[in-house]
């Protein structure tokens, strides 16, 4: 009697404990979730920010473009219809990654928010990518025929030295702007504050959600 009594008693104290765990379990993943959450609400204002300065940095530009269309440089034409492209792309990948911010659901799977983040990361640095393209435009727009008919020839060639740096800058940086050089120097000083650490700091936290189910 005394033995089954025990048992009983052994059993109950195993459920209890598990059912303590299982709920501690249910706990830490809902705070995780919640800081996944408030990490990507973190990114709202300066991406709403950038995108407002954005929007109304093309509609000035469109307007100049098309007020000096039929009297300005073909240099400069060219260097800011190049700079308004490349930022109009940007700006669309702004809003798409604040659609995405919205739609992460912290009741949702976790697979499915890994999934939003990856994109989100993505899409980040591709943004990158696309602004740093404009560097060498803005070592022409400036420039004229007339500039290079009957410019001083040292001039010419430091113009012509800037603006091959620039261009190798960008297409190196377009090449090597990817995620597995996050760890480099150059990189973390491109890629940091609210732009990047929330989108890194909540994938971490997904992953310790993933590792502690297992």
């Amino acid at each position: 009697m005394e033995d089954a009594a025990i048992i009983h008693l052994w059993k109950s104290y195993d459920k209890k404990l598990e059912e303590s765990l299982s709920l501690n379990k249910k706990n830490a993943e809902d705070i995780m979730h919640m800081k996944v959450r408030s990490f990507l609400a973190s990114m709202k204002p300066s991406k709403i920010f950038a995108l407002l300065v954005g929007i109304g940095w093309v509609i000035l530009a469109d307007i100049i473009l098309i007020g000096t269309f039929h009297i300005a440089s073909p240099f400069f034409l060219v260097s800011a219809g190049i700079q308004v492209l490349l930022t109009k792309l940007a700006i669309g990948i702004y809003l798409y990654q604040l659609i995405l911010i919205q739609r992460v659901d912290i009741s949702e799977p976790i697979l499915s928010t890994q999934e939003k983040l990856s994109r989100l990361k993505s899409s980040s640095l591709w943004c990158a990518r696309i602004l740093f393209l404009q560097l060498p435009v803005w070592t022409t727009f400036y420039l004229t025929p007339a500039m290079l008919a009957s410019g001083n020839p040292w001039l010419l060639l430091l113009q012509l030295a800037v603006t091959t740096a620039f261009f190798c800058a960008a297409i190196w940086l377009f090449i090597n702007i990817r995620y597995s050089n996050r760890h480099k120097k150059w990189f973390r000083a491109i890629f940091q504050g609210k732009e990047w650490d929330p989108v890194i700091k909540a994938m971490a936290l997904l992953e310790q959600v993933e590792e502690y189910r297992r």
